[in-house]
């Protein structure tokens, strides 16, 4: 056998080259990568492994460029917002000038003080805006129809809508047939049930505070009134006597018979320490208070941590007539007038109710009588030796409590007699 020359083994290496080239591109084949991942922000360390192992097919793929891979980035937990929800209703009926309804804060909290929403955005109000015309703001609170609304009808009627505001707090477990209308139409706000004996009545009158604060910059003084409540005195004359006073009305009395049985009924010593029987007071559930004194209430936690807790006896338990003296007597004994304006009379009471006016004792001899009496300025020994008070003779501009029926006989004397 012949041995091969250089030129023979030559030419067969040029034969085999167009094969070994077909061969190697249909043949698959696999690569392997190493990618070596870099720490964010400086780190010196990284949860990952310092090098990843990736094994890829070149079959049918398009070329990438791989990037690193980085550690998740963890959100930090962000406290709730609290989201002012507002729903708004068409104006209350014409002229377009008496404003935007009620606002309604729509809260969505579950925890033990669901109100906790709309008071914190109350609280945040200014407590002493500058607007060119103070409003009143007429709280009515409320487990029925109201009564004298024909009466309040005539009270607010063909007067300036930019005077005042009217806040009603309808205790949403009642049925209220026939519905609210006239100057009361769109003015419910979001209510809640409500119970005597019980801090929700506390709680509703806090409520229509935060509303009005809410609502309308201009509220400068809020009145809170019952549906027993009738005017006692024209609008004109009821405005120029808030208007001008620079103090809040709100009875505030120490020394009343049974005051040690009302400060334990929620059980003995629990209201320490904040409150001391020494700082409670008693008062009339109805006053009428300053902007200042409407934010301060609606901005505590402190006292109405203790108040809000329920009573052991319930002939001992009005928190509603301890909160609010309480609370503005601790804060801002100076800026109140401590007496209620709305009149009431407690000779002959029954089941802890005052005396109800019925339709036969209606008429003129009696609102003169109302209108003539001077309301008490707190106890005799706290505020007896005060010159400024003693000086004082502020008019009744409320009344209360009148029956139902007593509606007619007013209406008959309202335009020529109240107003």
């Amino acid at each position: 056998m012949l041995s091969p020359t250089p030129i023979s083994l030559l030419c067969a290496l040029l034969l085999c080259l167009p094969l070994a080239i077909v061969f190697t591109l249909t043949t698959p084949s696999s690569t392997t990568t190493t990618i070596t991942t870099v720490p964010t922000d400086g780190a010196t360390t990284s949860p990952f492994p310092s090098t990843t192992i990736v094994a890829f097919s070149t079959k049918n793929m398009t070329t990438r460029n791989l990037l690193p891979r980085f550690p998740r980035k963890t959100e930090t937990p962000q406290k709730p917002q609290i989201k002012n929800t507002t729903t708004v209703s068409p104006p209350p009926g014409p002229p377009s000038s008496q404003g935007q309804p009620p606002l309604h804060v729509i809260n969505n909290e579950g925890s033990e003080d669901d109100d906790y929403s709309l008071f914190q955005l109350a609280s945040r109000v200014n407590p002493n805006p500058k607007k060119p015309i103070k409003k009143i703001a007429f709280l009515f609170l409320t487990n029925t129809p109201l009564p004298f609304a024909p009466l309040w009808e005539l009270f607010f009627n063909n007067k300036p809508k930019n005077l005042y505001n009217i806040y009603v707090h309808a205790d949403p477990s009642f049925n209220y047939t026939p519905p609210f209308t006239g100057v009361f139409r769109h003015r419910v706000i979001q209510s809640k049930p409500t119970r005597r004996h019980s801090p929700t009545l506390i709680s509703a009158a806090r409520r229509l505070l935060a509303h009005a604060l809410l609502h309308d910059k201009s509220n400068y003084m809020f009145a809170l009134l019952s549906p027993a409540c009738i005017p006692l005195r024209s609008f004109n004359f009821t405005y120029r006597t808030l208007v001008k006073s620079r103090k809040s009305f709100i009875e505030i009395l120490k020394n009343e018979v049974g005051a040690y049985d009302r400060w334990a009924a929620r059980g003995e010593s629990v209201m320490i320490p904040e409150v001391r029987f020494d700082d409670f007071r008693i008062g009339s559930q109805f006053w009428v208070i300053k902007r200042k004194h409407a934010r301060i209430s609606v901005r505590d936690r402190r006292l109405w941590s203790k108040f809000k807790l329920p009573c052991l006896e319930a002939s001992t338990c009005y928190p509603e007539e301890h909160y609010f003296p309480t609370l503005l007597n601790m804060v801002d004994s100076r800026g109140i007038i401590p007496c209620t304006l709305t009149h009431v009379d407690w000779n002959g009471s029954y089941g802890g109710h005052p005396r109800m006016y019925k339709s036969n004792e209606v008429g003129l001899e009696l609102i003169r009588a109302l209108r003539k009496h001077t309301p008490r300025y707190g106890d005799d020994e706290s505020y007896g030796s005060n010159s400024s008070l003693i000086k004082r003779h502020d008019p009744f501009l409320f009344a209360r409590k009148f029956a139902p029926g007593s509606v007619h006989p007013l209406m008959r004397i309202a335009k020529n007699i109240v107003f």
